[in-house]
């Protein structure tokens, strides 16, 4: 009906729109406008500093984010990650148990004892300060500890797992245990502690446990704990490796919540291995009484008590006393006890092993079976050649002038304890004649004498000067005496009798003569005859452990069965007689006595083997520091020996 001028026109045409506007737009934007007149609010750009400023703000986060990534992921990646795994995996030990320790007939002398420690968790610790600080309260006053000690102790510990108490006593255990779920982070752990059986009869024998002390010995043992016990003294120290636990290791991993995830055992526990000694228990025990009977009849303090297997070099027994309860070094035991033994108020040293420790004692006239076989094997006598004892030798002073008081004494007389008339080299050992031995030791008149260094070397290829190798720890060497520029002729005369300058100890001394015994081997005395495993409920041998020698065929047996028959006559026929020759079986012996530095105080020796034929055990007794000279050895020998061949 209406037609447009350019209707035309516009059909042919295209129009370019830069954009399109929706009628919605254009009526939103007219409400908008509306509002904002109404409101008296105007839309204004914003300025370029704002943009500019927003933009470095943008930057400088952006970098800040940069770095601390990079510090995370890159320079301390390695830190964190390692925190991470840790508060990860959680390791806990798993208990093993220490090796025992058995005499020859397998009585056990030592136990494992149960105990229970309180453990701390540090990571199961409660969250937040309050709760943590109310379980700690609980902790102090169910222990008797001091809380801000124990408070100051954990906060100070860099350990997950850490000891705050040991040995707990039955009551503290009971309420531990009732409270359990109220106190996070701690726990109850099952442990064990050494029982020692008799502890005072084999305490200087098998020793006792001490606390690991050293960092150096905490990174040697891998797996222990800070609570953790290794030998001290004898036995414990000597085997330490042998008898050993070896703690397994639980790995616990948890998630971020601390939610367990799994369990593994990454370590398997290993117990100790255990000995079986050559020890025979009962006469261990049996010596150990007589010596302290004895004791207590003359009023002495000291002795030792040594029974040796001529055959093997076993140690049978070894017996140093006073002793001490090896018991009273465990945890929980007597404090006051403890420390009484450790003040030694009375110096008597209970704690040092006379058998075997020390520079050593002078033997007396147990040194005379030494003379003998090294002057025979010197063919500087003949065993059957006479020499007439008249109770002393005298000594003429060449330089001796009557006007010249520095040219010394006109003379020096060297006695015997009696007259022993006509004497040859049996009759010498069995009544134990010093004339004798001071002229085959030093010479005299038309008899010519070993010298001392002679004498020495002889000693030495006895074992005398030298630790015997012994496995205990703590052995002494003894001392020889220095022969040099001052040594004089009433020197050697000194030294043939067993005094002087020179002091051996019990060990060597027993030893030496389980050579005699056996006609020339000297063994290294062994304690431990076994190793073996019994974690697994029976015995399993894991290592026999052989008898050593250290020499042998030193002296002539022939020489050496003299020499026997010397000692076999001291029992028939001299100073063991009346003592020992009523006995089961036939015993050879030699006695000694001693002087000491204090007046009228001597040291009391016997040294005895038997059976004679066969010997099977070499006993030693040495009564110290007796006063007077008796017979304070021979009847405890006795005792033990009809003991030990009839065990009534």
């Amino acid at each position: 009906m209406f037609e447009f001028r350019f209707s035309s026109n516009f059909k042919k045409r295209k129009i370019r729109r830069i954009f399109d506007l929706e009628p919605q737009e254009i009526l939103l934007d007219k409400l908008a406008q509306k509002k904002t007149e109404k409101l008296g609010v105007f839309q204004v750009p914003l300025s370029k500093n704002i943009l500019q400023l927003t933009y470095f703000l943008f930057l400088i986060l952006f970098f800040i984010l940069f770095y601390k990534t990079f510090q995370l992921q890159i320079i301390q990646g390695e830190e964190f990650s390692a925190l991470a795994e840790r508060n990860k995996f959680i390791i806990y030990q798993i208990k093993a148990t220490r090796g025992i320790i058995y005499d020859q007939k397998m009585e056990q002398l030592v136990f494992n004892k149960p105990s229970f420690d309180l453990f701390c968790y540090k990571n199961d610790l409660p969250q937040k300060e309050s709760e943590k600080i109310s379980v700690l309260k609980e902790i102090a006053e169910i222990l008797n500890q001091d809380f801000e000690e124990l408070k100051e102790k954990i906060e100070k510990s860099n350990q997950a797992q850490f000891l705050i108490s040991e040995n707990l006593a039955h009551q503290e255990l009971i309420i531990l245990e009732t409270k359990a779920k109220e106190l996070p982070g701690f726990q109850v752990e099952r442990n064990s502690i050494r029982e020692y059986v008799d502890g005072d009869v084999f305490a200087n024998l098998i020793g006792y446990l001490g606390k690991i002390k050293s960092s150096e010995l905490q990174q040697e043992l891998e797996f222990y704990s800070i609570n953790d016990y290794v030998g001290r003294d004898s036995l414990e120290l000597y085997y330490e490796d042998i008898l050993r636990k070896n703690a397994g290791k639980l790995q616990i991993e948890r998630d971020a919540l601390g939610n367990i995830i799994s369990r593994e055992i990454t370590q398997f526990p290993k117990p100790g291995k255990s000995l079986v000694l050559w020890i025979d228990a009962d006469l261990q025990r049996k010596i150990t009484n007589q010596l302290q009977e004895k004791l207590k009849e003359i009023g002495a303090q000291k002795a030792v008590g040594i029974a040796l297997n001529p055959k093997t070099g076993g140690v049978l027994a070894l017996v140093s006393l006073p002793s001490f309860n090896n018991n009273l070094f465990q945890k929980g035991a007597d404090s006051e006890a403890l420390k009484n033994l450790l003040e030694d108020p009375f110096e008597l040293e209970p704690l040092f092993n006379r058998a075997i420790a020390g520079i050593g004692y002078p033997t007396g006239s147990v040194i005379k079976p030494f003379i003998a076989s090294a002057a025979l094997e010197e063919k500087i006598i003949s065993p059957e050649k006479n020499i007439n004892c008249q109770g002393e030798i005298v000594i003429e002073n060449p330089w001796y002038d009557a006007e010249d008081p520095e040219s010394g004494q006109e003379k020096w007389i060297y006695h015997d304890w009696t007259i022993h008339g006509w004497t040859d080299l049996k009759k010498a050992i069995a009544q134990s004649c010093n004339i004798y031995f001071y002229r085959v030791g030093g010479g005299y008149k038309e008899q010519k004498g070993l010298g001392a260094e002679r004498i020495e070397d002889y000693l030495q290829l006895f074992g005398w000067g030298e630790k015997t190798g012994i496995d205990l720890i703590g052995e002494g060497k003894g001392i020889l005496p220095t022969i040099d520029s001052e040594w004089r002729l009433g020197d050697t005369y000194h030294l043939s009798i067993g005094q002087g300058a020179f002091a051996v100890t019990p060990i060597q001394v027993a030893n030496a003569f389980a050579a005699i015994a056996n006609n020339g081997s000297l063994y290294y005395p062994q304690i431990v005859q076994k190793i073996v495993d019994t974690s697994e409920g029976f015995t399993k041998i894991v290592e026999e452990v052989e008898p050593k020698l250290i020499r042998e065929n030193f002296i002539n047996s022939e020489n050496l069965e003299i020499v026997k028959q010397g000692m076999r006559q001291a029992v028939t026929n001299g100073s063991a007689t009346g003592w020992l020759d009523f006995l089961p079986v036939e015993v050879a012996a030699k006695t000694g006595t001693a002087q000491t530095e204090r007046t009228n105080y001597y040291h009391n020796w016997i040294v005895s083997f038997a059976p004679y034929e066969e010997p099977e055990i070499v006993l030693l007794i040495a009564i110290l520091d007796v006063k007077e000279i008796r017979a304070a050895a021979l009847p405890v020998a006795r005792d033990i020996l009809q003991w030990y061949f009839t065990r009534e």
